[in-house]
């Protein structure tokens, strides 16, 4: 059949004959992913259009997913969390979500204690698995809405539920019609799509998610998991690995509308924020991050980097505050215990810290030279530069300034004496044999005795 377009003004093929391809045997694309090697990339040229929706946002699964991988948190620290991510999501709830569990009496007092707060943003969510005993905890929480999870790769379905894809379905069409039948907002957890057959299963249970969804007139969300981190964004990539192709294929075949989908994925290749980012361009309304990308075995796509991409994207960050990334990367490391590597984009020890000599002069005369955008201004982290044997004068004078907070006219070029006694000192450690950079507890010591040794002078000279 023909549909009409109002977005492309073009008349278009829109598909609906999409049977389930109720095999009797799974499909776990060996071609694929034969285990025994790394798996492949297949293509088959096919390519799709640039779909962003006109709205788009960011949801948060650190208190489910996140805990997956780590000491759970106490119901203190979630508290104090979520109102952080309130914060950074601002006044448009720009982090319009946030997903709980609920099995334990912490979670079930965490989710209470949130939900006090009396937040529009983000809205508290529940996660279950596909059964009527996890379902009550929803309803006894009086949650609004949940995910739940419908596996959809053979893996899962066959491996692990020892079911057909014909019992999977109406196993999780049960579960999702209690939902609705409570008016508690179903969101289908379509675990494993990127080793899932897409035209086999994929596609046939959303189209029935959305038959159910016509008939109740409830909205009934579809998450794109990327469960073991699959996904790939390659112009020509084909399914079920396409990151473009999955999205497309839902809003086209499926007819999901773009608020409806949301994006899951996993780091296991190092792809997750670029698939998240491409989940967007395609045609999801929502990504689902956690903080710090925190989760199962690599994490998940880490919200600071979403909420810098949606900047990048969209020419302005829509209310959000981006200074809570600081003080989110701060509780974490100080009060949590969680150990931040210190390279890592944003939140990093180091993330803004050159100890190159020649980039460290680049910093003293402009700092838009070797800085990434105003990290003072945008994070509350003002370049650093870390003094060891290639730091020169230049790396010297740019830690003073920046450790003592000195600017214009107050603050000491490489010449000024204080500066010469510091890089002196240093020297003279590296030429003894020390390999570590210098820490800013014994720079600061040496500045202030070089401090100390000019101003005796330079009382020697009045005298």
């Amino acid at each position: 059949m023909l549909a009409f377009n109002e977005k492309s003004n073009l008349l278009e093929r829109a598909e609906t004959a999409f049977p389930l391809a109720d095999v009797a045997a799974p499909n776990l694309y060996r071609n694929l992913f034969s285990y025994t090697e790394i798996p492949k990339i297949a293509f088959n040229h096919r390519t799709v259009p640039l779909d962003m929706p006109d709205d788009i946002w960011i949801t948060d699964t650190t208190f489910r997913d996140g805990q997956q991988a780590r000491e759970p948190f106490t119901a203190e620290q979630i508290v104090h969390i979520y109102d952080l991510l309130h914060r950074l999501g601002g006044p448009n709830g720009m982090v319009r979500q946030s997903e709980f569990f609920l099995y334990s009496k912490k979670d079930q007092e965490a989710v209470r204690r949130c939900m006090e707060r009396g937040y529009a943003y983000p809205e508290i969510t529940g996660w279950i698995r596909a059964s009527g005993k996890d379902f009550e905890l929803v309803k006894s929480m009086g949650l609004k809405e949940t995910g739940i999870l419908v596996s959809c790769s053979d893996y899962h379905i066959f491996l692990k539920m020892k079911m057909s894809r014909a019992e999977a379905i109406q196993h999780y069409l049960r579960v999702i019609r209690e939902c609705v039948s409570y008016e508690i907002l179903p969101r289908c957890h379509f675990e494993d799509i990127t080793r899932a057959d897409f035209y086999g299963f994929v596609i046939p249970f959303a189209i029935e998610l959305m038959k159910l969804r016509d008939q109740t007139n409830m909205p009934i969300k579809i998450r794109v998991c990327d469960t073991m981190g699959y996904g790939v964004t390659y112009p020509g990539s084909a399914l079920p690995r396409s990151v473009q192709g999955i999205v497309y294929g839902l809003t086209h075949y499926a007819g999901v509308p773009h608020e409806l989908i949301e994006w899951h994925g996993h780091n296991d290749f190092y792809r997750a924020v670029t698939n998240a980012s491409f989940a967007w361009l395609y045609g999801c309304c929502s990504v689902n991050c956690s903080v710090l990308g925190i989760g199962e075995r690599t994490g998940n796509t880490p919200l600071e980097a979403m909420v810098m991409e949606y900047a990048q994207l969209r020419g302005g960050l829509n209310g959000m505050d981006t200074t809570v990334i600081t003080e989110l990367a701060d509780y974490f490391t100080n009060v949590i215990g969680y150990d931040i590597p210190p390279m890592t984009p944003f939140v990093g020890r180091d993330f803004n810290v050159t100890r190159a000599g020649i980039h460290a002069d680049g910093l003293l005369k402009n700092e838009e030279i070797y800085n990434i955008f105003d990290t003072q201004k945008f994070l509350n982290r003002p370049t650093h530069v870390a003094v060891s044997t290639n730091s020169g004068l230049a790396g010297v004078a740019h830690w003073f300034n920046t450790f003592y907070q000195l600017q214009g006219e107050d603050a000491a070029d490489k010449h000024h004496p204080i500066i010469q006694h510091i890089k002196a000192w240093v020297d003279k450690q590296y030429a003894e044999g020390r390999v570590t950079s210098i820490t800013d507890t014994e720079l600061e010591r040496v500045a202030q005795e070089s401090i100390k040794e000019i101003n005796k002078e330079s009382n020697r000279a009045v005298q």
